[in-house]
């Protein structure tokens, strides 16, 4: 049993995690089924009436239940890997971004994959911790709805079936993380 905890706790090479991934869209994809993790917010707003104040929630929720299971299924894996499939060592950096980070204010850049100095209760009081967490959680939100999904929807699902705007989406998400990664999180960082 030991060995196995030990196995799972380990990053899964890309050559089982790829395959496993192929096969889920095939399978999505023969039930008529399409990925992605935003919608289960719609859903959710469905079941709890939200047609009486807009159209957009006027649907038949119940065809979508699978997708709140899958996200209820994530969270909980989440939950499992964090509490008992944690890796003891540090993340493998380079020395540049342990650097990079520390210059930063991150501290022990590598010891978590999320660093306290961000994430945490209490950098959550702080100008800071409410522009990453608040600020950054509802621009994410709103920009899973204008692109009319999120980045797993459609990097996997949008891509797989050769969706144009899938494409473009996916374009606009990586040049919006180059931005934020060089641009803003230096100047957020300093807050």
């Amino acid at each position: 049993m030991e060995q196995l905890i030990d196995w799972m706790s380990q990053p899964w090479p890309w050559y089982v995690a790829g395959p496993l991934i192929s096969l889920t869209m095939i399978l999505l994809l023969f039930v008529g089924k399409s990925f992605g993790v935003s919608d289960t917010l719609r859903t959710t707003c469905a079941i709890g009436g939200g047609s009486r104040v807009s159209d957009f929630f006027d649907f038949d929720w119940k065809k979508q239940v699978w997708n709140l299971v899958f996200v209820l299924g994530a969270v909980l894996g989440g939950f499992i890997a964090s509490t008992w499939l944690q890796q003891p060592d540090p993340i493998p950096l380079a020395q540049d971004t342990v650097v990079k980070l520390q210059e930063l204010g991150i501290r022990n850049a590598g010891e978590n994959y999320l660093p306290t100095e961000i994430f945490s209760w209490e950098s959550l009081l702080t100008l800071r911790g409410f522009v990453v967490l608040v600020l950054g959680g509802f621009l994410i939100g709103f920009g899973a709805r204008y692109a009319g999904g999120c980045t797993s929807g459609h990097a996997i699902s949008g891509l797989s079936n050769l969706q144009l705007p899938s494409l473009i989406a996916v374009i606009g998400f990586f040049i919006g993380g180059l931005l934020m990664t060089y641009l803003l999180l230096p100047v957020i960082l300093t807050l």
